[in-house]
């Protein structure tokens, strides 16, 4: 209960603006009640008064850790500055990048990027060395769309604001003397071994180095999406990265190694909490290996002063100690997630257990001594001996000596029992976090119990295998945690071939609050006699069934047509719902390749989905995509497996990787790919659509261009808006010539607002009232261009960007025009009704 409440105050004081006097002033009063209750002998009154008074004191912990204002640098857009300051994380290498952080001032950190030419070295850069680089600095920004992740708060809460990118082939000089602590230096130098030793040990293969760094120490940098997709599909993610578990498996091993040493029962247990913290510092602090170093330390302590081991007091203290410390984890995924898991196996795993095979497993000791089973509960006891006279048939049968087959009996039932309770928790576990993996992920996964039956037990098996191949640098063994992952991945394989490819959206806030009075209600009634248990997991099974179901209708409104210009950065990304419903989306961004290697962030899957998942859309009707270009199409093939569209719409299809990627995704979903080309018309969703380009004759190209792009002009009464994708100078040109631009209400600025796009010709006749560019905060080409700002300007087109609106929605009936931005400036109000 303290735990919960120091949560609530926490979580409180992050939605009322409480003020510190008035906080010291409740958390004194209550205090003072406690003394009274006690003097007065009223235990309630006392246990109330203590919780209150932990209640806002965690909303006094909110307020003491309160963000301030973020640190600034005075410089312009693209300007390239000397940045000077210590290296605080060392460089991690791979395909041509290079990134570390760089702490400027205290508490003001910037992620450097490095791209060094062909046959350049990277610098050999280490904890605590000061140095100089010459970088263009851009700082941190989320994207401007409902149900963006908040990757400021994220990166500030590690005192990162900046992204700093060095021009490629810039060097880094190391400047005199150090900097940075000694602790630090030490833990990062013995990360640093662990991560040499693995890439030696596995030269040459990739997967085994990627995985097994992410699997041992927590390093990310080198583990490709594609080689961690079907973990996410299974639900068996989390035995992939950094976790508890892993800490759990090697203290274990810790323990029984020293025992076996004869070192009695203190030195073990001080060594492996020791351990615990030293595996939880080379690991940067992450939140589930704390927890569970917290977790352990208590465990151990309370075994050995003979106390009773309770695994909620435990956790409830762990969570206590790490909130006081920083209450803002409580709002992170990883903190809830960590902490929700052991609450699910603590409320319904271990009660099942406890009435199901927990006895039985325990009667499994010792089944020859018979004074034994005295001790016993009665059931246990009769289980005992109907097993030793199964021993004894055994023996008339076999003549197997009966404490062979004793032995040999005992063994079946402990595996058997080791199945059902992995079975159970890991069932437990699937319903517990099914409502934060549906609103974080989107995703619950039906073969996560069988598959983590297997893959637990085998990356468990490869977490001590790989720190034994690191301590005695033994191919072989390191050859053997290989196979343990390599076995992993066919059991995730073969599950992920049945899993059903669907994706959750948020469900309304009513359903999530039900779920969770339902599953909280269902653990009391675990923990009891109550009555009405079957009522709560009737009622948790109608919730669930409903958010794996969720027949919610999507949230547009019928007889409108919206445009909504998504914000994914430097790229194009536009939702379309028609008059009659139909839904569309028209080019999903992309971020650019580096190095030869591609960004982490795939603005289909992480940008755009999301938003679309706010708004309840499970199904769209059509992805189109307007030409073939990584800003317009890298986030397509995540849309079309999200969102199973009918139809996949596109101009020219070139022989390209995205195209291919594109046209496979088409293929396992059954969507039909319809080429669209200039000249033709679609009556389609209430509207008319009319392609003016690409032109009929070209219809093949080797090459992705600009001038492939698919241009859409839609019309809904008096209302229209046309978009261009990319469109090149030429191909404006051809179409003023052409006669085939009437007037347009909105229009989408061609190539992202460049220089020599939006010619004065082409808005002469289009004469837009509306301009949607889509950019990205501080992109490196300098969209919008100024000239073409000015083109606007002069023809009276209001120019709505995303780079600085965020998310922009235009509505019409057909007659009137509403619009509406993500990020209305402050001190300006929104006009929603324009014309």
């Amino acid at each position: 209960m303290p735990a919960v409440c120091l949560v609530v105050g926490i979580a409180a004081g992050r939605l009322v603006a409480f003020e510190n006097r008035e906080l010291l002033i409740l958390i004194a009063v209550f205090l003072a009640l406690v003394a009274v209750a006690r003097v007065g002998r009223s235990r309630r009154m006392e246990h109330a008064c203590v919780l209150f008074a932990v209640l806002f004191a965690g909303a006094w912990l909110e307020l003491r850790h309160r963000p301030g204002a973020p640190p600034v640098i005075d410089s312009k857009s693209r300007e390239v500055l000397l940045l000077s300051g210590c290296v605080v994380e060392p460089p991690a290498f791979y395909q041509g990048r290079a990134t570390f952080v760089l702490e400027l001032e205290p508490g003001a950190r910037a992620r450097v990027s490095l791209y060094p030419r062909p046959g350049q070295e990277p610098p050999a850069l280490h904890y605590g060395q000061p140095v100089e680089v010459e970088a263009r600095v851009r700082k941190l920004r989320n994207f401007g769309n409902p149900g963006a992740f908040d990757n400021e708060s994220y990166m500030a809460r590690r005192g990162i604001y900046w992204t700093a990118t060095a021009p490629g082939g810039a060097g880094v000089r190391v400047l005199a003397g150090r900097c940075g602590s000694r602790a630090g230096s030490l833990l990062f130098a013995l990360r640093s071994a662990v991560l040499n030793r693995l890439e030696r040990l596995y030269a040459g293969q990739p997967y085994e180095t990627g995985i097994m760094e992410a699997l041992l120490i927590g390093e990310q940098s080198k583990v490709e999406d594609s080689w961690t997709d079907q973990y996410r599909v299974t639900g068996t993610y989390h035995a992939l990265v950094i976790s508890g578990m892993h800490l759990v498996v090697l203290s274990a091993v810790i323990v029984f190694l020293l025992r076996l040493c004869l070192l009695g029962q203190v030195i073990p247990f001080i060594a492996a909490a020791s351990f615990g913290w030293l595996y939880a510092a080379v690991t940067g602090w992450q939140t589930p290996v704390v927890r569970a170093a917290a977790a352990l330390t208590l465990v151990l302590l309370a075994r050995y002063l003979y106390r009773r081991q309770r695994l909620l007091n435990a956790l409830a203290v762990a969570a206590i100690v790490l909130l006081a410390f920083d209450p803002y984890q409580l709002f992170e995924a990883s903190f809830q997630l960590s902490f929700l898991c052991i609450v699910a196996l603590a409320a319904f795993a271990i009660p099942l257990l406890e009435k199901t095979s927990l006895p039985y497993a325990r009667g499994l000791q010792a089944l020859a001594d018979r004074d034994r089973d005295v001790f016993l509960p009665p059931q246990v006891a009769q289980f005992r001996v109907e097993l030793r006279l199964l021993a004894e048939t055994a023996f008339l049968w076999t003549r197997l000596p009966e404490r062979w087959s004793l032995a040999v009996i005992a063994l079946m039932l402990r595996a058997a029992s080791y199945f059902y309770e992995l079975a159970v928790v890991s069932a437990s576990v699937q319903v517990g976090l099914a409502l934060p993996m549906a609103m974080y992920f989107h995703r619950i996964s039906f073969s996560g119990v069988s598959a983590n039956m297997a893959v637990v037990p085998l990356l468990s098996l490869a977490v001590p295998v790989g720190f034994l191949a690191v301590f005695s640098g033994s191919r072989v063994v390191a050859e053997a945690a290989g196979l343990l992952l390599a076995l992993s991945q066919r059991v995730v394989d073969w599950h992920a071939h049945w899993e059903p490819a669907w994706r959750i959206p948020d469900p309304p806030l009513w359903l999530a609050a039900a779920l969770s009075a339902s599953l909280l209600l269902l653990a009391m009634a675990a923990h009891g006699r109550a009555r009405w248990r079957w009522t709560a997991g009737a009622a948790s099974a109608v919730f669930l069934g409903l958010l794996l179901w969720s027949p919610f209708p999507p949230q547009v409104t019928p007889g409108e047509l919206e445009f909504t210009a998504i914000d994914v950065g430097q790229g194009d990304a536009f939702f379309i719902a028609f008059p009659d419903g139909k839904l569309m989306i028209l080019d999903a961004g992309g971020m650019p390749t580096y190095g030869g290697r591609k960004s982490k962030i795939d603005t289909g899957e992480d940008v755009i989905s999301p938003y679309l998942w706010t708004r309840s859309i499970k199904r769209l009707d059509v992805v189109a995509v307007s030409h073939f270009h990584e800003d317009h199409a890298g986030g397509v093939p995540a849309l079309i497996r999200n969102f199973h569209p009918k139809q996949v719409w596109a101009g020219i299809i070139p022989e390209s990787a995205e195209a291919k990627q594109v046209k496979d995704a088409a293929k396992a979903v059954r969507a039909a790919l319809l080429p669209l080309m200039g000249g033709e018309t679609l009556a389609f969703g209430g509207t008319q659509i009319s392609i003016l380009a690409p032109p009929p004759e070209d219809t093949v190209r080797r090459d992705v261009s600009d001038q492939d792009s698919l241009v859409l002009r839609i019309s809904y009464g008096a209302r229209s808006l046309l978009f261009t994708g990319d469109l090149e100078p030429k191909v404006e040109q051809a179409l003023v010539e052409a006669g085939v631009l009437p007037r347009t209400d909105v229009l989408k600025v061609p190539h992202h607002g460049s220089r020599k796009s939006t010619g004065e010709a082409f808005l002469e006749q289009l004469r837009p009232s509306l301009a949607v560019i889509s950019a990205g905060y501080q992109n490196s080409y300098g969209h919008p261009h100024p000239d073409l700002l000015g083109r606007l300007e002069r023809a009276r087109a209001t120019p709505l960007r995303t780079d600085v609106w965020g998310l922009v929605t235009i509505r019409t009936d057909g007659r009137a025009i509403e619009l509406d931005t993500n990020r209305w400036q402050a001190g300006r109000a929104p006009l929603p009704r324009l014309f």
